[in-house]
Protein backbone atom coordinates (compact mmCIF):
# COMPACT_ATOMS: atom_id res chain seq x y z
CA UNK A 1 0.00 0.00 0.00
CA UNK A 2 1.37 3.71 -0.51
CA UNK A 3 0.42 6.17 1.56
CA UNK A 4 0.58 9.86 0.41
CA UNK A 5 -0.26 12.98 2.40
CA UNK A 6 -2.80 14.98 0.08
CA UNK A 7 -2.17 18.26 2.10
CA UNK A 8 2.27 18.01 1.34
CA UNK A 9 1.74 16.85 -2.26
CA UNK A 10 -1.00 19.78 -2.60
CA UNK A 11 1.69 22.08 -1.46
CA UNK A 12 4.62 20.46 -3.45
CA UNK A 13 2.46 20.94 -6.86
CA UNK A 14 1.84 24.55 -6.03
CA UNK A 15 5.45 24.97 -6.03
CA UNK A 16 6.34 23.47 -9.31
CA UNK A 17 3.06 25.46 -10.62
CA UNK A 18 4.26 28.94 -9.43
CA UNK A 19 7.70 27.87 -11.17
CA UNK A 20 6.52 26.27 -14.64
CA UNK A 21 5.60 29.00 -17.35
CA UNK A 22 2.33 27.37 -17.83
CA UNK A 23 1.33 27.75 -14.51
CA UNK A 24 0.31 24.26 -13.81
CA UNK A 25 1.55 21.16 -12.65
CA UNK A 26 -0.20 17.47 -11.75
CA UNK A 27 1.08 14.54 -10.49
CA UNK A 28 -0.63 11.02 -10.79
CA UNK A 29 -0.71 9.37 -7.45
CA UNK A 30 -2.66 6.18 -8.62
CA UNK A 31 -2.76 4.15 -11.74
CA UNK A 32 -1.63 5.07 -14.62
CA UNK A 33 -1.39 3.45 -18.18
CA UNK A 34 -2.15 0.07 -17.13
CA UNK A 35 -5.38 1.17 -14.86
CA UNK A 36 -9.04 2.03 -15.17
CA UNK A 37 -8.82 3.86 -11.89
CA UNK A 38 -6.39 7.55 -12.00
CA UNK A 39 -6.20 9.52 -9.63
CA UNK A 40 -4.05 12.81 -10.05
CA UNK A 41 -3.21 15.93 -8.20
CA UNK A 42 -3.34 19.00 -10.31
CA UNK A 43 -2.32 22.42 -9.60
CA UNK A 44 -3.74 25.63 -11.43
CA UNK A 45 -2.39 29.15 -10.52
CA UNK A 46 -4.64 32.00 -10.47
CA UNK A 47 -5.89 32.53 -14.02
CA UNK A 48 -4.59 29.28 -15.31
CA UNK A 49 -7.23 27.11 -16.90
CA UNK A 50 -7.44 23.54 -18.19
CA UNK A 51 -9.25 24.76 -22.22
CA UNK A 52 -12.40 23.02 -22.70
CA UNK A 53 -11.93 18.94 -23.42
CA UNK A 54 -13.41 15.83 -23.62
CA UNK A 55 -14.30 13.87 -20.53
CA UNK A 56 -12.05 10.86 -20.84
CA UNK A 57 -14.20 8.64 -18.75
CA UNK A 58 -16.27 8.89 -15.36
CA UNK A 59 -14.80 11.64 -13.33
CA UNK A 60 -14.71 13.66 -10.03
CA UNK A 61 -12.83 16.04 -9.02
CA UNK A 62 -12.21 16.75 -5.29
CA UNK A 63 -11.00 20.83 -4.00
CA UNK A 64 -8.08 20.33 -2.02
CA UNK A 65 -7.39 24.11 -1.82
CA UNK A 66 -8.36 26.94 -3.63
CA UNK A 67 -11.51 28.14 -5.90
CA UNK A 68 -11.91 26.37 -9.02
CA UNK A 69 -14.68 26.95 -11.58
CA UNK A 70 -16.00 23.72 -13.79
CA UNK A 71 -17.80 25.01 -16.58
CA UNK A 72 -19.59 23.07 -19.60
CA UNK A 73 -21.46 24.92 -22.70
CA UNK A 74 -24.70 25.40 -20.42
CA UNK A 75 -23.57 24.97 -17.37
CA UNK A 76 -21.05 26.50 -14.24
CA UNK A 77 -19.77 25.22 -10.80
CA UNK A 78 -17.79 26.93 -8.51
CA UNK A 79 -16.15 24.78 -5.80
CA UNK A 80 -13.65 25.82 -2.87
CA UNK A 81 -11.41 23.71 -0.67
CA UNK A 82 -13.07 20.69 0.70
CA UNK A 83 -15.92 20.54 -2.05
CA UNK A 84 -16.27 17.49 -4.43
CA UNK A 85 -17.98 17.62 -8.23
CA UNK A 86 -19.10 14.93 -10.23
CA UNK A 87 -17.54 16.20 -13.57
CA UNK A 88 -20.16 15.64 -16.49
CA UNK A 89 -20.06 13.17 -19.36
CA UNK A 90 -19.83 15.95 -21.84
CA UNK A 91 -16.96 18.93 -23.18
CA UNK A 92 -15.52 20.77 -20.11
CA UNK A 93 -12.95 23.10 -19.00
CA UNK A 94 -11.33 23.84 -15.07
CA UNK A 95 -9.97 27.18 -14.38
CA UNK A 96 -8.68 28.76 -11.04
CA UNK A 97 -10.05 31.58 -9.50
CA UNK A 98 -7.08 31.38 -6.76
CA UNK A 99 -4.23 29.03 -6.95
CA UNK A 100 -5.99 25.83 -6.96
CA UNK A 101 -5.23 22.42 -6.06
CA UNK A 102 -7.42 19.58 -6.93
CA UNK A 103 -7.58 15.58 -6.52
CA UNK A 104 -8.70 14.43 -9.79
CA UNK A 105 -10.21 10.95 -10.34
CA UNK A 106 -10.97 9.19 -13.58
CA UNK A 107 -11.76 5.63 -14.36
CA UNK A 108 -11.46 4.71 -17.85
CA UNK A 109 -13.93 3.72 -19.88
CA UNK A 110 -11.34 1.77 -22.56
CA UNK A 111 -8.14 0.95 -22.16
CA UNK A 112 -5.51 3.78 -22.75
CA UNK A 113 -4.06 1.90 -25.62
CA UNK A 114 -7.17 2.28 -27.73
CA UNK A 115 -7.73 6.25 -27.50
CA UNK A 116 -4.62 6.75 -28.27
CA UNK A 117 -4.44 9.89 -30.77
CA UNK A 118 -2.08 11.84 -32.71
CA UNK A 119 0.23 8.83 -32.60
CA UNK A 120 1.06 9.29 -29.14
CA UNK A 121 1.88 6.18 -26.80
CA UNK A 122 0.21 6.19 -23.86
CA UNK A 123 2.66 4.78 -21.98
CA UNK A 124 5.00 7.62 -22.26
CA UNK A 125 3.28 9.88 -23.84
CA UNK A 126 5.00 12.84 -25.90
CA UNK A 127 8.31 14.39 -25.09
CA UNK A 128 6.60 17.66 -23.56
CA UNK A 129 4.50 16.23 -21.32
CA UNK A 130 5.34 16.25 -17.79
CA UNK A 131 5.31 12.44 -15.99
CA UNK A 132 1.87 11.44 -15.28
CA UNK A 133 -0.59 13.56 -17.04
CA UNK A 134 -0.94 11.18 -19.91
CA UNK A 135 -2.12 8.73 -17.40
CA UNK A 136 -4.32 11.34 -16.21
CA UNK A 137 -6.17 11.50 -19.72
CA UNK A 138 -5.07 15.54 -19.14
CA UNK A 139 -2.39 15.86 -22.60
CA UNK A 140 -4.40 17.46 -24.61
CA UNK A 141 -6.03 19.48 -21.88
CA UNK A 142 -2.18 20.50 -20.36
CA UNK A 143 -1.20 21.63 -23.60
CA UNK A 144 0.10 25.53 -23.68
Amino acid sequence: MQEVSLTALAEDQLIVARQAHSGRAARTIHGGHEHALRQTVLALLAGRELAEHDSPGEATLQVLCGHVRLTTTSHAWEAMAGDHLTIPPERHALAALEDSVVLLTVVSLQRPEATAVAGLHPARGPAHTPPGLWDAGLVWAMAD
